[in-house]
Order: structure tokens, then sequence, then C-alpha cells
């Protein structure tokens, strides 16, 4: 089994991992990166696909992965940290990826709570951060990271990467989830101040979560936003913005 021509073996060398798997089609990499860490799996194992046909974002959503038309992946780690920093991951993913992927595209990628990236208006990539628990400790964590290089049939409001070369931009982007992923603790302050620079969201109206006024985020990662009642932290959901 090959990615865009190199074998796992071939990628697990250059990109220093222990493990990768690659597939030119998969039904799931989150669900196959599962499967191999409840076999031992060790952190920094990569599974990687051409095509999936089961991809899947947050909430149960399908995420289309077509054929070489995006970088469909997912990261296999195994934190010693505490669930503070699990629950930051995904906005650390974010916050690590944006800077990585700019030198693909026109204008800086920005970021949209909880787990999207954006370039102007449109959605560039996802993230998907899900957990598995030994009693009171993290055993594993998978990031799932899906990035366009073409635009979707079905989303054609969606953006992708330009010239972009994927097993370069594959280099890039491993070592930028693997520091994500080993972080410790809450957002700090300089991390909030950088997610504020590529905000999406901050200043404009919201119709969900909860209606207001984005504020940025707190350092648990929670959406802040203003409301007649005052400040609300919003700690799960989707973000979708008031119409005119």
């Amino acid at each position: 089994m090959t990615w865009f021509g190199w074998t796992g073996e071939a990628l697990a060398a250059l990109l220093g991992l222990p493990q990768v798997e690659a597939h030119a089609v998969c039904r799931s990499t989150m669900d196959r990166a599962h499967a191999l860490a409840a076999g031992g799996a060790p952190g920094g194992t990569l599974v990687i696909a051409e095509a999936q046909e089961g991809g899947r974002g947050r909430n149960g959503k399908v995420w289309t992965s077509a054929p070489r038309a995006g970088i469909w992946m997912t990261l296999l780690e195994r934190p010693s940290g505490d669930a503070t920093a699990l629950d930051v991951l995904s906005v650390r993913v974010g916050l690590r990826l944006a800077p990585v992927l700019d030198r693909w595209t026109r204008a800086p990628v920005r970021l949209k709570w909880p787990n999207d990236l954006w370039v102007g208006e449109r959605k560039l990539a996802g993230v998907l951060v899900e957990t598995r628990w030994r009693g009171m400790h993290p055993d594993w964590v998978a990031i799932g990271v899906g990035i366009n290089l073409e635009v979707p049939a079905d989303q054609p409001q969606a953006t992708t990467l330009e010239g972009a070369d994927p097993v370069e931009v594959l280099g890039e982007v491993i070592p930028a989830l693997r520091a994500a992923a080993n972080a410790a603790g809450a957002l700090r302050g300089e991390e909030l101040a950088a997610f504020a620079t590529r905000d999406v969201a901050i200043g404009r109206t919201l119709a969900e979560p909860v209606e207001g006024v984005a504020r940025g985020l707190s350092p648990r990662g929670e959406l802040l936003v203003a409301t007649p009642a005052g400040i609300t932290p919003v700690r799960a959901g989707s973000l979708t913005f008031a119409t005119v």
C-alpha cells in the first residue's frame, strides 16, 4: 500500500515516526488509528490515506475524502499530561498548523473555534481529536486532520492549499501536530494572543452556540461570548454566524 507513491516504511523514515500505515483507500484513518492503538501501537503512529470511504468530522458528520483531493490522516499519541492539555488540544493543533500552512495560501490561515482552519471566509482544513481513557488517565489520543488539496464537490464554498506537494506538506504538518500533543496545561497567554490574531469570529455576532458577540477564548479553550447577561463561556458546540 502506498500514499502518493510512498510506502509506509518510506514515510516513517522520512518523518522520523515509529510506524506509518499508508492506504490508497481506507474506511476511516481515525477508526484505523484507534484499532492500532488498542493493539499497542506506539505514540507517533500515523495512518494516512489517499481516500476515505467513511471519513468523519465532529458530531458524526461526514468528511468528504475524495482520492488525492486532500491530506487525510490521523496521528496517534500517548500523552502523559493532564486533562487540561487534552481539553485544549484541538485549539493547539490549529495554532500550530496555521503558520505552517500559510506557506501554501494567498492569505494567512485563520482559526474558527473549535476545530476549523479557514482562508478568508472559506474552510481549508478540519481537526478531530478523540481520546481513549484507562481509568482516570488518557491511554491514547487520536488527532485527525483533513486538509483540502482540491475543493470538495459537495462543498464549493471551501478552499485549498495552492501549489502544494503533499509529501512536503506532511513533512511540515507532523512536527506541528507532535508539538501540540506534547504541550502541557491550559492555553498560555502567548497562545491566546496568537489565536486572537487569527480568530475568524472575534467581534462578530453569533447565532450559535449561543447568541451574542464573540470575544475570544479562555485559557481552557472555551469560546467567550458577550451576551446581555455578561460573558458566557462555551465549552462545546458549533459556531454559526448570525445573518444580517
